[in-house]
């Protein structure tokens, strides 16, 4: 297989062809445990829901080289200075008890 990145050829043979990952755009929730070479990081008021210090944390995190954060410094403060972490309504008790 030969893939195009910038106008440049690349060609992978069979066992290669693992390496490569189509990803537009993924989660920080998903990218845990992983390293990106570049992360590009929307910073806006308007999902203060996901404003949060360690959703930001993980994000930066996991650039490798690179980490681009756009959006606004307000929204950026005020992730850093939100240190809850939403309680998340899973019932994993409860479903433990059934087993």
């Amino acid at each position: 297989m030969i893939v195009t990145y910038d106008g440049k050829a690349v060609p992978y043979d069979y066992l290669e062809l693992d390496e490569i990952v189509l990803a537009y755009a993924i989660s920080v929730h998903k990218s845990q445990g992983s390293e990106y070479p570049a992360v590009v990081l929307p910073v806006f008021p308007q999902h203060y829901l996901l404003l949060q210090r360690n959703l930001i944390y993980t994000a930066v995190t996991r650039g490798k080289r690179l980490v681009i954060m756009t959006g606004s410094k307000k929204a950026l403060a005020m992730g850093v200075k939100n240190n809850k972490i939403m309680k998340r309504y899973t019932y994993l008790p409860e479903r433990l008890k059934e087993l």
